[in-house]
């Protein structure tokens, strides 16, 4: 007896020390994960690494910790946490956010008491060891050994597609609810007490439902189904009750979420299988650890013994739970495959007839699920090879276990990332200088992600902006986009300034680092047409000018922060891809005193305008081609504009394409031909 005894208070000790030792092991990792970025925890954002130039760089974090901030700033002021009332105002009414929900809340005093960038850092290195803890316990309540259940636990934390995308998208935090899901279902499965039971039926449910509350509708196409399968497979009444409701309340919130989001955007049609081709992964993407230049949407690595691992699980948990063994194995399989898009022909099918797959554009949304089940399969094999292992060897092969997950699946997708926590420019506003409603430039397209630099200034200082970044803008945002993304590059026409005051647009912050980080090519030109007008800089902050919309005659024109382009070359501005135009709007800018001919075709008879230097429009049929005389006097930069009626951003670009242009000058005449 007096040996039993002894055995069971060690095991006791062991078990009280066990959530500590697995803390420290999941805090390792978070580290070893967010390597270099880390090193730089309190003054850049562990994100994508991009540069900022002189200001924040831009990315997925900055909108995600602009949805964050929210909830606590709407709730100081008595407003609903989950309605934005600053972006595209006033063309749209508040904007539904629901990215805040939840981590909004725990952001909130951690950015009261050390600001965003330590409160996201902290977020994301719990968001880790949250993903290790969560699959812990519940691979733990599956009757895996806890050494076992740990290397399961490791191997999702570690998942290098969950990592990527916890950099900015929320979609790798947004994750940990699978996990806990199906632990909080597995707690209520072996409660005791009605109590209990339905307390963690509710957590399960709970976690289930905040997939889609958090934004990640399409997260939530696999997750719902798989927790409703291993429901019924692990079936219990009470818990499966509240996994039916869960879905039903998810189902729900997709549809409203439909009609009051994607209904009211441009996505409201869906999106086109070419925009699916842009964020589809490959094959080989599926084993190329190396393959992150390619985008961060198509990095769908899943680690080389690791998969080997979960094949030998399912091999292994057929003898004794076959049906467990074949849904991970699916969980495992689907969604790495429909990653793959409309490589797989069955892509297709699923885009035109299964309802919510036709609005996703970046098919590997699901691969969080395929993650989970291979680290689920990979705890199995290793539950196999360490009983195998016998008494003495066991904690070597413990050891040697993690080391081999960990360096089959880190990859170190995440750098410090520029933040700029007290930008002058903003400070100003911050103290109610210059009131009114605010424009950046340059504009950026809704739905690029350089925007989301303009939503991280907000936490500065709060003001109404008719632009925003959203891949669910409402069309209005859109249609301000294309009338005056012109100024982005020194052209205005007459009105564009009175439809700013109109919408009590009051101050334009002119950001530089935006420009270089986006590879916009007007900004020296941008910032000449501010000049030409009469307003003047009244602060600045890095590479952040704002200018209130007062003109202020008589006072010194202000040198340009960014350097005067080639004037060997003429300047095409952001609405031309090459020499052809993508968008409705493509100014031209030319320098000197020249006679230039301007050979312009078109796939079809298109008609066009095109005016210079502020001048009278002049119309013209481009099809299939058409030559313009233009006669430039001065020894000045001249701008050329050219219009096509309602032309949209399309892939593959279409509208008018300049052939060639030949320069005759006094002394010479040069040809320069489209490449």
């Amino acid at each position: 007896m007096g040996v039993r005894a002894e055995r069971g208070a060690r095991l006791r000790r062991l078990a009280r020390r066990r959530p500590l030792a697995l803390v420290a092991l999941y805090a390792a990792a978070a580290a070893a994960a967010t390597s270099p970025g880390i090193g730089s925890f309190r003054s850049a954002f562990v994100a994508g690494g991009a540069p900022g130039f002189g200001e924040a760089a831009g990315g997925d974090h900055l909108q995600s910790v602009y949805r964050f901030w929210l909830v606590g700033h709407q709730l100081e002021r008595g407003a609903a946490p989950w309605r934005d009332p600053y972006t595209f105002q006033p063309l749209a009414g508040d904007q539904l956010s629901l990215a805040g929900w939840p981590f909004g809340l725990p952001f909130w005093p951690l950015e009261a008491a050390f600001g965003p960038v330590v409160a996201w850092n902290l977020l994301l290195l719990a968001t880790i060891v949250a993903a290790g803890l969560a699959t812990y316990g519940w691979l733990a309540l599956l009757r895996l050994p806890p050494a076992a259940a740990a290397i399961g636990g490791l191997a999702f934390a570690l998942a290098p597609y969950r990592l990527a995308q916890s950099g900015g998208h929320l979609l790798g935090w947004t994750a940990v609810f699978l996990p806990l899901s199906l632990w909080a279902y597995e707690r209520a499965r072996v409660a005791t007490g009605p109590a209990s039971r339905q307390a963690w039926g509710a957590l399960a449910a709970g976690s289930l439902v905040s997939i889609p509350l958090s934004g990640q509708v399409h997260l939530a196409l696999g997750a719902v189904p798989l927790a409703l399968a291993y429901g019924a497979l692990r079936f219990r009444r009470a818990p499966f009750f509240w996994l039916v409701a869960a879905a039903g309340a998810s189902v729900a919130l997709g549809l409203l979420i439909r009609e009051a989001v994607i209904l009211e955007s441009a996505a409201a049609g869906g999106r086109t299988l070419d925009q699916v081709r842009m964020f589809q992964a490959g094959w080989l993407d599926l084993v190329d650890r190396f393959r992150g230049d390619r985008g961060l949407e198509q990095y769908v690595f899943v680690g080389w013994l690791t998969p080997l691992a979960a094949l030998a699980g399912v091999v292994l948990a057929w003898r004794r739970r076959p049906a467990l063994a074949a849904l991970l194995g699916l969980a495992a399989l689907l969604p790495l495959l429909l990653a793959l898009g409309t490589h797989l022909p069955t892509y297709e099918l699923l885009w035109r007839y299964v309802p919510g797959f036709g609005y996703p554009r970046v098919p590997g949304r699901l691969v969080p699920i395929a993650c989970l089940a291979l680290a689920a399969l990979a705890a199995l094999a290793s539950t196999w090879a360490l009983q195998r292992a016998g008494p003495r060897w066991r904690r070597a092969a413990f050891a040697a276990a993690l080391l081999l997950v960990a360096g089959d699946l880190l990859v170190l997708p995440l750098r410090a990332t520029a933040a700029d926590p007290d930008n002058g420019a903003y400070a100003m506003l911050a103290r109610g200088a210059s009131p009114g409603r605010i424009v950046e430039l340059p504009l950026f397209e809704p739905g690029i992600h350089h925007g989301s630099v303009y939503h991280y200034y907000a936490l500065q200082a709060p003001r109404e902006r008719p632009s925003g970044y959203s891949s669910l803008a409402p069309t209005v945002a859109y249609s301000f986009f294309w009338d005056l993304n012109r100024l982005n590059c020194g052209v205005a026409l007459p009105g564009d300034w009175s439809r700013l005051r109109a919408l009590g647009v009051g101050t334009v912050l002119f950001h530089a680092g935006a420009f270089a980080q986006s590879g916009r090519p007007g900004a020296w030109f941008a910032w000449q047409l501010l000049q030409r007008r009469g307003y003047r800089s009244a602060a600045r902050g890095g590479r952040v000018w704002a200018f209130p919309l007062v003109a202020r005659a008589g006072s010194p024109v202000q040198a340009a922060p960014v350097p005067e382009p080639d004037r060997s070359a003429p300047v095409f501005c952001e609405g031309w891809d090459g020499w052809t135009m993508k968008e409705r709007d493509a100014p031209l800018w030319v320098f000197g005193e020249v006679d230039l001919e301007i050979e312009v075709a078109a796939p079809e008879a298109i008609p066009a305008i095109v005016r210079v230097d502020g001048g009278q429009p002049r119309r013209i049929e481009v099809g299939p081609s058409v030559t313009l005389v233009v006669e430039l006097r001065g020894n000045r930069w001249h701008r050329l504009h050219f219009q096509v009626g309602a032309l949209l951003d399309t892939s593959p670009p279409q509208g008018l394409e300049i052939v060639r242009l030949t320069f005759r000058r006094t002394e010479a005449t040069t040809d320069m031909a489209a490449p």
